[in-house]
């Protein structure tokens, strides 16, 4: 189909942050956007005054007879009345990653995978391009907080830059010119069984490259050395390509001298904290780099980037209250944001809120999910967050709260979570989640105020 003669769009599923994104690129380009989701929410209510028409029951009636293609979502259930219906209609129908794909095909192509990282390593690019006058379109998986929205639209691009999803195996549409990958730990064991099957997808998304294309990876991940593409990895190491040296923790603020080749930019001060958040500094100063952006140009990027809404992010940070939300939903993750948050503020009651996500990864992690969470101070279980799965018997967040090794543990009700935090008065509170728990964070950054 020629993208080109589509005017009317439908997007199911349209709510979800890499479809919006998605359908905020065509409504720039004019096209009539419309689309369906379970629930409204901050993101679908801001699509609508962008002029998008969203309804939110599975409702054929409310689908424009004048529809041309349908874009969907693979955590839209097989048993949803819409999607069985475009699948007899005879209006063409694609998946998600496969138009992502479609517009990676003829257009200088930036995609970044991993685990985790991704999105703060896309969004982190992204700003370095767009202040440095380049002309980027960016589609990340996250709301950046320097533009408040998910997108970057400036058409014509020179460059376009994606997420690459390694869920479903999504990724493997996509054919860049760079890519990124930064990390590959197990997860999505419901899609891939086991580590070598994943493992075997990324080698498979890095084999996609583009004749002469660059490979940019994180130097722990060492199998990817025996990939043919040029290649550059990045990390804390001395033998990483792209590395950070001297850092320090100065006021609250990660200050460190990024070392690439010849190039040294020295005393880069980052408004996100973490040694996680320097290693994603990395890889955006060396996809930056390669590009052709100056060094000084890559600075005042990375030092004026202000993060992606729940990634780490500050809600409160004033007197004896702090409140920080993040989306880590992997154990990794949560190691991560646990360690910088000690590192911030050390010596301090810190309170953890986690809201498992998905009843597959609960099951499949649950030891790595203990261990990361024993060495808060205290810690909160939610249920867990359902997404697209029906329950598992026997799988619940009790089966991570009966392997952490730490007495200070309780299940709380997501309902009764605001009163039991008020009455707790938590001294530095950080809520770690990629289910529904970001709804919440705004009630409880009020209630916080409040008191």
């Amino acid at each position: 189909m020629n993208l080109l003669k589509v005017n009317n769009l439908y997007f199911l599923g349209i709510g979800g942050i890499g479809m919006s994104a998605l359908a905020r690129y065509f409504r720039q380009q004019g096209k009539v956007i419309s689309g369906y989701d379970l629930t409204p929410t901050p993101l679908t209510e801001q699509l609508e005054k962008e002029g998008m028409k969203i309804h939110y029951v599975e409702d054929i009636s409310k689908v424009s007879p004048d529809t041309d293609l349908v874009v969907y979502t693979p955590a839209i259930p097989d048993d949803n009345r819409e999607l069985k219906y475009f699948k007899q209609s005879g209006i063409p129908l694609i998946k998600r990653a496969r138009m992502l794909g479609r517009l990676t095909q003829n257009q200088f192509t930036i995609a970044v995978a991993g685990t985790h990282g991704k999105t703060s390593i896309s969004a982190m690019t992204a700003h370095i391009f767009n202040s440095a006058g380049k002309k980027i379109t960016a589609l990340v998986g996250g709301i950046m907080n320097n533009y408040h929205s998910n997108v970057i639209l400036n058409m014509p691009a020179d460059y376009l830059l994606v997420e690459a999803d390694e869920f479903d195996r999504s990724f493997l549409e996509i054919q860049p010119e760079v890519s990124v990958i930064s990390s590959m730990d197990a997860d999505h064991l419901d899609i891939y069984h086991n580590k070598k099957e994943m493992t075997k997808s990324f080698l498979d998304f890095a084999g996609k490259l583009k004749e002469d294309g660059l490979l940019i990876h994180h130097c722990s991940l060492k199998i990817f050395e025996s990939i043919p593409s040029k290649k550059i990895s990045y990390g804390i190491a001395t033998d990483a390509g792209v590395k950070a040296e001297n850092i320090r923790v100065h006021e609250g603020a990660f200050i460190f001298d990024l070392v690439f080749d010849e190039t040294v930019i020295k005393d880069i001060r980052m408004a996100i904290p973490g040694y996680h958040y320097i290693e994603n500094a990395l890889a955006a100063a060396a996809v930056s780099l390669e590009s052709g952006i100056q060094p000084q140009d890559v600075k005042q990027g990375l030092e004026t980037f202000r993060g992606v809404e729940r990634r780490f992010e500050f809600r409160i940070r004033a007197g004896k209250t702090v409140f920080i939300d993040d989306y880590a939903h992997h154990p990794e993750e949560i190691r991560a944001t646990i360690r910088a948050v000690k590192s911030i503020f050390p010596g301090r009651k810190i309170t953890g809120v986690f809201q498992p996500h998905l009843f597959s990864r609960t099951r499949d992690l649950a030891d790595e999910f203990a261990a990361a969470l024993q060495p808060l101070d205290e810690i909160i279980l939610l249920p867990v967050y359902p997404a697209r799965e029906k329950p598992i018997l026997g799988v619940d967040s009790s089966l991570i709260f009966d392997k952490i090794n730490n007495a200070n543990k309780k299940i709380v009700k997501k309902d009764e979570l605001v009163n039991y935090l008020e009455k707790e008065t938590p001294e530095v509170l950080l809520t770690m989640g990629a289910g529904d728990i970001g709804l919440m964070v705004p009630q409880i950054e009020k209630m916080l105020k409040e008191k």
